[in-house]
């Protein structure tokens, strides 16, 4: 009877309103009561809600938060909080947001997309995207592989026609009629599973798929096939080792199934050999297993007993499943060599291992298994009764037909019904042999229903099979003529490339050529840049050249104001002063920047300086923002001192009343600076009235030096300076120089 699973939809209700509704009015209070003590470890896993498998390398977020990814289990750890929003998210599903609302283990189902929503809106599937479909039908054929032979199939078709459009390459072809001939080959359907993987190898020869076929075609009773793949396979010395003892057990288990004991352990020797050089551990326990049954078939008790010894005490190494399977191997051959005693302790031992078992699925699903607990219970009566040991056998008998019944297994519960009457019959018990007589009538009517059920199901199954490989063959001729209008469309399209070779070459000429054209202008920009870079340096280094003898030129002239009045201390006092400015200024002459905290040293000097000696003209405050941080800025040397100067010489000294000049700095923003001075003086009008012409020619020459030197500046770092001048009343008089600093 072939099982078939079927999918249960889960229904995806969106609350994604009720989510951001809750995020927005929470945010404030959320962000101001939480600490990190409110924090805790959520453990979850993400799942396929179609036939709940784990999903692998699904992203985990937390809104601001954390991140994490699931393991192959499906499972994640991540920091969260209450109320946080959890984002799970992977190509192959939509997003799905979820709240945090406790700290109990969560579980996500998602819903993959149908592999036809992975094409473009224009109605065709690109080839990327077509090989992912394709790789994600034959993933799921593999999933379903056992559960649902149908259904497998059908993703199988589906893979073979998402690349009909454009064929199926080879390595395809190959993996799906592969995947078909193992879906044939586990549902007993042998000559399918020999055709497909036929194909398979057609076209792409693996080795892992021509042992495939070697088995296949024992299954399917064509035993010499069989021998000779295997042989090719051995003569063709590009196996590897796993593989090598691969193809000698097939050798041995195909002269086994024809009677050829000789052979058949001749092959397995060959095959346990090389597993135990290699250290192929599973193996070294199926071959002595192996080996020791084609002893018994043989006669050879006493050395298939050797081997089973061995092949037993190999796999209570391995696991707890395979051991349980060797036991009730080596018990059969007991049971053979009328070794009853033997055959009974050791199924009992498999009795007892089979409750650690009991949620095996595998065994659940196939009910041919020898490991169930009605069927050893069933086998170690038999053995009892072969002993005549009839008071034994009773209990083994019930227990078996209990269990049977538990599990709806109708044909060991047919055969030891049938046992127990017979066996109250032979001592005498003719009450309980007839009711147990009744029972197996009752159970044989039964199976002889589900026989028929499994009979008409068998040939429905067959018919929908050989259907679907059609199907499938429809494809292949399909991919075919496809094959062939490639072919005749390459060679036209080859006739047509033979045509326009030479118009290639041409163009290609062209290209080439024009990219040389390309890459001489660029090199000659990029020298004019560079020149024009080294221009702009020499220029700057120039006018700063410029600006330290004017500057010096108006410094005397106050010290020379002061000798002129007599005023010998002030003038001492002066020039100290002085020759500490100059010291500084020749100091930073050669350099294109210097930090702001050093200009502002500079500065504070040079009003010191103009202050002692107009004292009585103006008063003066430097005013600097707490928040600026002045090693974080640099300028250019000297760049704020003519402004200054002019405001002194020009604005406050013929000022009737006493002026004031305010020099401020204030920072805007993390990457600028806002440099203002300010004074009361009579205004750029009024001084230009009163200049000479000698006066009015210096002045020009020192403001035209200082735009100069912030055009230069603002076309190498692309708009560091910004200047600005204004009046600040009226009545013109006043005056704001407002000067814009960019951090780089």
């Amino acid at each position: 009877m072939y099982v078939y699973l079927f999918k249960m939809k889960m229904k995806t209700v969106s609350i994604l309103f009720v989510m951001l509704f809750m995020l927005v009015s929470g945010m404030t209070m959320a962000q101001v009561s939480r600490s990190s003590t409110d924090q805790f470890m959520l453990k979850g896993q993400v799942i396929n809600a179609e036939d709940d498998s784990p999903v692998a390398r699904v992203n985990i977020e937390i809104d601001g938060g954390g991140y994490a990814t699931t393991n192959r289990a499906g499972e994640f750890v991540i920091a969260a909080k209450l109320k946080d929003q959890l984002t799970i998210k992977s190509e192959d599903f939509q997003t799905v947001y979820i709240t945090v609302l406790s700290r109990e283990r969560i579980t996500v189902k998602v819903q993959k997309p149908a592999a036809q929503s992975l094409a473009n809106s224009t109605g065709f599937v690109t080839k990327k995207k077509s090989r992912d479909v394709f790789i994600m039908y034959i993933d799921s054929a593999k999933t379903f592989l056992r559960k649902d032979a149908k259904r497998s199939i059908q993703f199988v078709t589906q893979a073979l026609e998402s690349m009909a459009a454009e064929g199926a390459s080879a390595a395809q072809n190959s993996s799906a009629f592969e995947v078909l001939g193992d879906i044939n080959s586990y549902w007993q359907q042998h000559d399918l599973a020999v055709e497909n993987y036929k194909r398979s190898i057609q076209a792409v020869n693996k080795v892992d798929v021509a042992i495939k076929l070697a088995a296949a075609y024992r299954e399917n009773g064509s035993h010499q096939e069989s021998i000779q793949v295997y042989n090719t396979l051995i003569s063709g010395n590009k196996l590897t080792n796993y593989q090598e003892v691969e193809v000698y057990e097939g050798l041995g288990d195909t002269y086994n199934a024809i009677d050829d004991p000789v052979k058949s352990v001749e092959n397995y020797e060959k095959g346990l050999s090389i597993a135990e050089t290699r250290k192929i551990v599973p193996k070294i326990t199926d071959l002595n297993s192996k080996i020791g049954t084609a002893y018994a078939q043989g006669g050879a008790i006493e050395e298939a007993e050797d081997y089973f010894g061995n092949s037993l005490d190999l796999a209570t190494k391995e696991n707890q499943r395979r051991a349980v399977t060797e036991k009730n191997k080596v018990a059969d051959f007991y049971s053979t060599s009328q070794n009853f005693d033997k055959e009974i302790e050791l199924r009992q031992g498999v009795l007892d291992e089979l409750e650690a078992l009991e949620d095996d699925t595998e065994t659940k699903e196939d009910e041919d298994n020898p490991l169930t607990p009605q069927r050893q219970n069933y086998k170690i009566a038999n053995a009892y009764l072969a002993q005549d040991k009839y008071e034994e056998a009773i209990p083994y008998l019930e227990k078996s037909i209990e269990e049977a019944d538990k599990v709806e297994d109708l044909t060991v519960q047919k055969d030891a019904t049938r046992k127990l009457s017979e066996l109250y019959r032979d001592i005498g018990d003719f009450d309980k042999a007839s009711e147990s007589y009744q029972n197996y009538v009752e159970v044989f009517d039964q199976l002889y229903i589900k026989k028929e059920q499994e009979i008409s199901q068998a040939a429905r199954f067959s018919k929908e099979i050989a259907l679907t490989q059609s199907r499938i063959a429809g494809l292949e001729n399909e991919k075919e003529l496809n094959q062939s209008r490639y072919l005749l469309a390459f060679e036209n399209q080859e006739l047509i490339e033979k045509n326009v070779r030479v118009q290639k070459w041409i163009i290609g000429s062209l290209v080439l050529i024009a990219l040389l054209l390309m890459f001489t202008a660029f090199s000659q920009f990029r020298g004019m840049k560079q020149q024009r870079f080294a221009n702009d340096l020499l220029a700057l280094k120039s006018l700063r050249t410029q600006m330290n003898p004017h500057f010096i030129f108006n410094a005397l002239n106050s010290v020379n104001s002061f000798i002129a009045s007599n005023d010998e201390r002030a003038a001492n006092r002066y020039l100290s002063e002085f020759s500490q400015l100059m010291r500084s200024v020749l100091e930073n002459s050669e350099e294109d920047f210097i930090p702001l905290a050093k200009e502002l040293e500079l500065l504070t000097l040079y009003v010191k300086l103009e202050h002692f000696r107009f004292k009585d003209k103006f008063d003066y405050n430097v005013i600097v923002d707490e928040q600026l941080k002045l090693d974080d800025f640099i300028i250019p040397p000297m760049l704020l001192q003519p402004y200054v100067e002019n405001a002194v010489w020009h604005g406050l000294r013929y000022k009737e009343e006493r002026g004031l000049l305010e020099i401020s700095f204030r920072q805007v923003d993390n990457e600028t600076v806002v440099i203002t001075i300010e004074d009361d003086g009579i205004g750029r009008k009024k001084s230009k009235l009163l200049k000479t012409e000698n006066q009015k020619k210096q002045n020009s020459k020192g403001m035209g030096n200082i735009q100069k030197r912030i055009s230069i500046l603002n076309t190498m770092y692309k708009d560091k300076v910004d200047v600005n001048v204004e009046n600040i009343f009226e009545s013109e008089e006043g005056t704001r120089v407002t000067l814009t600093l960019k951090k780089d």
